[in-house]
Formats: structure tokens, C-alpha cells, sequence
């Protein structure tokens, strides 16, 4: 192992890198993302935006606002546990879209933004005069991202985006789930979310074309496409045999053992990529005659007696809990860990220890604890978060900066332009 000249060693000075020194501002400073999105795609979207530093405007309904405030319980205090994990350190704007007027601060919000975030329904943006040729007439230099259930173009694009669709449409859920049982949804929403970090990336990488040309452009971003393009390896084994992939629970298709087992208290995963691997997993569980079988001599043997091999692992491992189960495979170098519950899991020393998590006070709901954006950079600071946003609650603000003065507000917010 290498050491630096103080005598660290290397992973020390590697954990030192991604501390975060703060010497430089956060990386997205002086960036305005007008965000005009709800639920969980865009908004995750831009949350992750705004805490890399970026400005966010979100407009919302001014009746009802986000979809996802009524989505409870479960709540804190009054607010929606839902609505509060993806809208931190944003400004809420309550704008009508339908009505002319709020149409036109809309506008004028987009003509100063670097980054617009929507996901409509492909068409809806454009019907209510905000689509990508709007505001692209006002702002050329605009990254305008839209988020869809099935993208722009093709066959299904004006059908409405439901995170549990996409995973059924992608054949995502079809390998989810227990051999012989039925497809499984997983417990997140992985079409959404995970099409809220396509839309950063592609959002980042326009920002880097805008800053070398000058020019914005569109970026489309759909929920089935992110599923599809995360099938990755499993496409490939179907491409390579013909074979319709299939469900295996919590193992693996292609290496055995390599799932979650039972033990005396609950499960374990272990993770036994190789034969060297496989050698020292069943020395410390007990079963080292099983290393000289031929039947799983190689990982492809395995495979082929997956049933057998399981069922002698499944035996060993009920004899002592996971806890104890993990240490010692960890200290063998056989990587393995308890299955944990989301408490666990919260409450893990190496997540405490990454600061995994934000607390911010809030003037409905007490302290919000929310799940941090998990990027570390040597130089830039982390931004300052805040709470998410009541309904409206900068509305005044914004428009303020727009230079409307506080006669021409409360007008707007008497005919119904804005609430």
C-alpha cells in the first residue's frame, strides 16, 4: 500500500480528496434553473441542481401547487413526507400557466434562466406558449430539459409517464422478483429518479457545449429510455443467446452464490465474485469440503448446480446471525454485509460518517431531515440548503426582482394570475 510524505496512506489521502476543502464556491454558483416540473423526476432533477449550487425557481400551481403536497401520509407536521424529499433549497413561485398573465411571467422568468426543467406531457409545454421554440425565441442560450414518460418522438411519446408503466414497458420488472413468482416493482421509484439524473447529466453536458458556442439547445429525456438503457449487461446476455432473461430474486444470473441467505437472525448478502473468492467463503462458513466438488469447482459450474450449491449454503448459514456472519467473512475478504432495514440503513456508522443526510428548519414542519445529493468535490463547497418551500412562499420576491413593483402584485394575485 502506498503512502503520501506525511505518512497517510493512500485511501486516507483519497478520503481527504472527497472531504471537500471548500476552497472553491459550489460548482453550479450564479446558475438560474427555472424549474417548472412535479412529483419526483423533475423535481429530483433540480434538487440535485440546487445543491450543487444552482438557483431554483419552481412555479406551481397556485390552488393545489406539486401534486405530491397532497400525497400523505405519511407528513410532517402538515407537510407531505413526500414532497419534502426532492424539493430542498428551492424558491416556490404560485403562477397560473393557463392564465395570460401568469403566462407571461413564466416567460419572463425563462428569458433570465440558464436551465428550464418541465415534464409535461409532450405538446402541453408548447399548447400553453412555453415549449422549447418559445422560449428559445426569447433566450437562444437556453438548456431547456424535458422529462416524459416515453420521450419527444415515436409511437408512444403523447401517452402520459408513470414511473411503475415505464418499468413494466422497459422489461425492467419482468427480471425483478423471486424465481417463479410474479414481476416486482421496486420499493423506489427507479423510472423516476433515475430519469432525473439523466436530465442532469444531460443538462451539465449542454452547459458545456452553451459555454464553447453560445447557444442552448434541448434536452430529451424520457422515463422508459433511462429503464432501458440500465437493462446494460442483462440486454447483452439476450443479445448473445437468445434466452429471455429471468427473475432471480436477490441473486445473480451470471455468479453463484451471490444473493441474500437467511440466517439465525436475518439476511445476508454475500457477494462471492470469483473462485478465489468462493475458496475463502466456504472455508469461513464451514462448508470447505464443497471447494474440492466438481460441481462447483469454477464459477461456470456453479451456475450450471446452482440449486445444489444454494441449499448447502442456505444449511451452513443458519447456524449462526449476520452480524457475526459479516465480520467474519470481511475479515476473510469475502464481501458481505446484513441486509438492513431503512433505519439500519440510516443509522449505519459509514453513513453517518458521509453526512448522508440534510437537516433544515422549516416553518410548518420543524427540522426536515432530507437525503443529500451524494457528490463530493475536493475544491467546491457544498451549498447552504434550505427547507423546502411552502406554496408560494417567495412568490413576492421573485416577481419583485422581475421588477414588478407591489401594486402590480397584488393586482395579478386579485385576477387570479398568481396566488
Amino acid at each position: 500500500m502506498s503512502t503520501g510524505a506525511d505518512g497517510a496512506t493512500a485511501r486516507q489521502e483519497r478520503e481527504a480528496a472527497t472531504a471537500g476543502r471548500g476552497g472553491w464556491p459550489p460548482a453550479l454558483s450564479g446558475l438560474k434553473v427555472l424549474d417548472l416540473s412535479r412529483v419526483l423526476s423533475g423535481p429530483f432533477a433540480t434538487m440535485v441542481l440546487a445543491d450543487l449550487g444552482a438557483t431554483v425557481v419552481k412555479v406551481e400551481d397556485p390552488a393545489r401547487g406539486d401534486d405530491t403536497r397532497h400525497w400523505r401520509p405519511p407528513q410532517q407536521g402538515t407537510e407531505a413526507s413526500y414532497f419534502l424529499s426532492v424539493n430542498r433549497s428551492k424558491r416556490s413561485v404560485a403562477i397560473d400557466l393557463k392564465h395570460p398573465d401568469g403566462r407571461a411571467l413564466a416567460l419572463q422568468l425563462a428569458s433570465r434562466a440558464d436551465v428550464l426543467v418541465e415534464n409535461f406531457r409532450p405538446g402541453v409545454a408548447a399548447r400553453l406558449g412555453l415549449g422549447y421554440d418559445d422560449v428559445r425565441a426569447r433566450n437562444p442560450g437556453i438548456v431547456y430539459a424535458s422529462i416524459s414518460g416515453y420521450g419527444q418522438t415515436g409511437p408512444m411519446a403523447a401517452r402520459p409517464g408513470y414511473d411503475a408503466i415505464a418499468q413494466a414497458v422497459s422489461g425492467m420488472m419482468s427480471i425483478t422478483g423471486e424465481a417463479g413468482g410474479p414481476p416486482v416493482r421496486p420499493g423506489v421509484a427507479t423510472a423516476d429518479v433515475g430519469a432525473g439524473m439523466w436530465a442532469v447529466i444531460g443538462i451539465l453536458a449542454a452547459l458545456h457545449v452553451r459555454s464553447a458556442t453560445g447557444h442552448g439547445q434541448w434536452v430529451d429525456v424520457s422515463l422508459l429510455d433511462g429503464q432501458v438503457s440500465w437493462l446494460t449487461y442483462v440486454a447483452s446476455g439476450y443479445r448473445a443467446t437468445g434466452r429471455t432473461p429471468a427473475r432471480y430474486g436477490s441473486a445473480h444470473p451470471t455468479i453463484v452464490p451471490y444473493q441474500a441467505f437467511a440466517t439465525r437472525d436475518g439476511d445476508l448478502m454475500v457477494a462471492v465474485g470469483n473462485d478465489a473468492l468462493w475458496r475463502r467463503f466456504a472455508e469461513t462458513i464451514g462448508v470447505g469440503h464443497l471447494v474440492d466438488d466438481p460441481r462447483f469447482a469454477t464459477n461456470p459450474d456453479r451456475v450450471a448446480n446452482r440449486e445444489a450449491l444454494v441449499a448447502e449454503v442456505s444449511e451452513a448459514l443458519l447456524a449462526d446471525d449476520a452480524t457475526s456472519w459479516e465480520l467474519a467473512l470481511t475479515e476473510a475478504g469475502v464481501p458481505a454485509a446484513r441486509v438492513n432495514t431503512v433505519a439500519e440503513a440510516l443509522a449505519h456508522p459509514q453513513v453517518l460518517a458521509r453526512e448522508m443526510e440534510v437537516r433544515t428548519p422549516h416553518p410548518t414542519a420543524g427540522t426536515v431531515r432530507t437525503l443529500a445529493t451524494p457528490v463530493r468535490m475536493s475544491e467546491s463547497a457544498r451549498a447552504g440548503a434550505s427547507a423546502p418551500p411552502t406554496l408560494g412562499q417567495h412568490t413576492d420576491d421573485v416577481l419583485a426582482e422581475l421588477g414588478l413593483d407591489p401594486g402590480e402584485i397584488a393586482r395579478l394575485r386579485r385576477d387570479g394570475a398568481v396566488g
